[in-house]
């Protein structure tokens, strides 16, 4: 295997450095389909022109690389900077499995290194605190603070990570709008990450998944992007459920429901796609879909895009290629995964979401744009969806909770075969990786950790506690295999962003609000549906949106803003504050919020107007509910939550935070996840900029010192 696959990677040098030449026109989901029209010959042509160029000055560039990187090193304390995240590992069983010598290898770690609780941010949400981690500061110095935020022009959210919007100048030709500029693709979190100032010094680093790196950042070094990467619609992850049962075809939270009719086995339908902007009337994309039941042998075979395959009922399919063609003879490419649940009486299948396909990404999703076709063509597909496991196909009870599982371990697999791979080929340098599986898992299994919650009562919950402690056993195992690859003058960390506590209630904020008389509703109405359809922005003060803030409707901020700015909002803000501090749930007695943490409170920076007025601190068992992030309105402020998203850490910061396991030792009781950043820059020897409010965790000076004690 492993002689096989080293003849492959050296196959594959070339590959990666000529591949661009042989790529085919491929268009731009989203904004703007036809976004290859324009640039493919240019693309093409200035490729073979810089393809021909580097190899006749390989030579010199390869010298320069050679002496620049010896000069780049000459102050490093290390050769190899390895960082794992496990997102979401929590403290309290890391403990526990620990104390009953179930994590060898973390105890280990603790034993001879570093075990410590690291601080999170304010708030505990993975874009947050990832952010922070990449480039050592605070929210408020690196612009993101939830996974949405919101347009006061519209009172409607956006993505708080990315912006996608369509070309500026286009050609009208028939029945298309040909693009004459390239669609907006821009990220918003601010700050340099600590790879771009080492790759800026000489030093080089390999990330993967790591969160809020789409759309990726040019650097010295190569990036896989992670948790906020879109799906070829455009979405953070949109399935497909097909079903034959009348009783099943009904409104879901999240997905598309596609009835069909089975005529003799057979079943005609489609797959849907993203929009086709390329056309003046935007149309969605189909592929034609024909689905062929043997009920006596439990499996079906699929024709899709010029493709035959069969599949067993209760698996999942390999990856499968989809080609779009949105006109003038452009292709958009797709991967993705189908399991079919049920084939009689009734049949059902659930479909992934579309992932943008790595070997011929439609739009980038690393650095430099061939690195994700580099991994594809030595590895085989993979997931490039940001937030890959689909915890919402399992709320919905489209996926089985032992098949959700597969799906995600499989992930999980791919990411360990780059992460490996990475690991091997560097032999100075950063290597980072983040495993989300960690965090989705614990999301959909932790009510097997409480038994007071209510989504055990779900006939779909079939697990026990020990899927998480399986879990944890995984992540332990994974962390020996590291450690048997590090050499001596390696640094490993291994850390999650937060912790994680128990889901169990939600709270409308936008319903407090309006029953506590600060958000008004439009005459005759008592109820709003989604995204503030009927709320009275004339008469509303104070609004909640995303999974942690309140806004007030301020005036000269917000579109339709009614409090003015000054002693105002302070008063009102005042006001909210009292109420909302040690919130009480009146039908148990429990304190659902702890603190209200005002913007203002908070360490300051360039963007902190970019922060909600209000970041909710809720207790353990509580968090915002499904109904208040996506706007609705009603009288009902406290309701359970019986879904299969269980757990969760948008909350009280002070009782989540996440964990820090270390080889070396560090100066302080207290670490924090900003202070990665400039621990990774003092190990390299670069000075840490003055902007970064995190501080270097190890003493390079007594560096490897207990190291070299057990070796006399």
């Amino acid at each position: 295997m492993g002689k096989t696959l080293l003849k492959k990677q050296k196959q594959l040098s070339l590959v990666f450095f000529f591949f661009c030449l042989a790529l085919p026109l491929q268009a731009y989901i989203g904004p703007g389909a036809g976004f290859a029209f324009l640039s493919s010959f240019l693309v093409l042509f200035l490729t073979f022109l810089l393809a021909i160029f580097s190899f006749l000055s390989w030579p010199f560039r390869f010298l320069f690389r050679l002496i620049r990187g010896q000069r780049a090193y000459q102050k490093s304390k290390i050769n190899k900077l390895v960082i794992v995240g496990l997102d979401g590992l929590e403290p309290i069983l890391v403990e526990k499995f620990m104390s009953a010598g179930k994590l060898p290898h973390f105890s280990e770690l603790k034993k001879d290194g570093t075990y410590k609780h690291l601080q999170t941010t304010t708030p505990a949400i993975s874009p947050v605190a990832w952010s922070s981690f990449m480039t050592g500061t605070h929210p408020s110095k690196h612009n993101i603070f939830d996974f949405l935020s919101r347009d006061p022009n519209n009172y409607l959210p956006d993505l708080s990570s990315a912006r996608i919007g369509k070309p500026k100048r286009i050609l009208s030709l028939g029945k298309y709008n040909i693009p004459l500029s390239k669609p907006e693709i821009r990220g918003l979190r601010k700050s340099l990450p600590f790879w771009k100032i080492l790759g800026d010094k000489g030093i080089f680093s390999t990330i993967l998944r790591v969160p809020i790196t789409f759309p990726p950042e040019k650097f010295s070094g190569h990036l896989l992007s992670g948790m906020c990467a879109p799906d070829l619609k455009g979405s953070q992850g949109t399935f497909t459920f097909y079903t034959s049962d009348e009783e099943n075809v009904k409104k879901r939270e999240e997905g598309i429901t596609i009835p069909v009719t089975i005529a003799e086995n057979k079943i005609e339908t489609y797959i849907s796609g993203p929009e086709n902007s390329l056309l003046k009337k935007e149309e969605e994309l189909r592929l034609p879909l024909t689905i062929t039941l043997d009920k006596e042998k439990e499996e079906v075979c699929l024709e899709v895009s010029n493709q035959n395959f069969s599949m067993k009922k209760n698996t999942f399919s390999d990856w499968i290629r989809l080609t779009f063609r949105p006109g003038l003879g452009m292709k958009i490419k797709a991967i993705c995964k189908f399991y079919v649940s049920q084939i009689s009486p009734h049949f059902e299948m659930y479909l992934s979401p579309l992932n943008i396909d790595p070997e011929k990404p439609a739009l980038p999703i690393s650095h430099p744009f061939i690195y994700s076709v580099y991994l594809g063509k030595l590895l085989g597909s993979f997931i490039t969806l940001g937030e890959a496991n689909d915890t919402w196909a399992l709320n919905e009870e489209i996926l089985s909770e032992k098949a959700f599982l597969e799906f995600t371990y499989a992930n999980h697999q791919e990411w360990e075969n780059m992460f490996f791979n990475a690991l091997e080929k560097t032999k100075k340098g950063v290597v980072t990786c983040v495993f989300e599986t960690t965090d989705s898992i614990q999301h959909m299994f932790w009510r097997y950790l409480d038994e007071k919650h209510p989504a055990l009562k779900s006939p779909q919950a079939s697990m026990s506690s020990k899927v998480i402690e399986e879990l944890y056993q995984e992540m332990d195992e994974l962390v020996g295999r590291i450690l048997d690859k590090l050499d001596k003058k390696s640094v490993l960390v291994v850390m999650s962003d937060h912790g994680f506590k128990s889901f169990r209630r939600g709270i409308n904020l936008n319903s407090w609000l309006y029953v506590n008389g600060y958000l008004s509703l439009k005459e005759g109405k008592t109820e709003s549906d989604e995204w503030f359809k009927d709320v009275d922005w004339g008469k509303t003060k104070a609004y909640a949106l995303g999974l942690g803030g309140i806004y007030i409707n301020q005036a000269g901020r917000e579109a339709q803003g009614i409090v003015q700015p000054g002693e105002e909002t302070k008063s009102l803000k005042a006001e909210l504050a009292a109420k909302l501090n040690g919130l009480k749930d009146d039908e148990n007695g429990a304190t659902a919020i702890n603190h209200i943490f005002d913007r203002e409170e908070l360490p300051p920076g360039p963007y902190q107007e970019n922060c909600p007025d209000f970041l909710v601190g809720y207790n353990d068992g509580y968090r915002v509910s499904w109904d208040s992030v996506t706007g609705k309105v009603n009288n009902i402020v406290f309701v359970d939550n019986p879904k299969a998203w269980s757990g969760d850490h948008c909350i009280d910061p002070r009782i989540v935070p996440g964990v820090f396991f270390c080889t070396q030792k560090i100066k302080t009781d207290k670490p924090s996840i900003m202070d990665i950043a400039p621990t990774a820059l003092e190990l390299f020897g670069i000075q840490v900029p003055k902007h970064m409010d995190g501080h270097p965790l190890i003493d390079v000076q007594n560096l490897f010192s207990d190291q070299k004690g057990k070796e006399k």
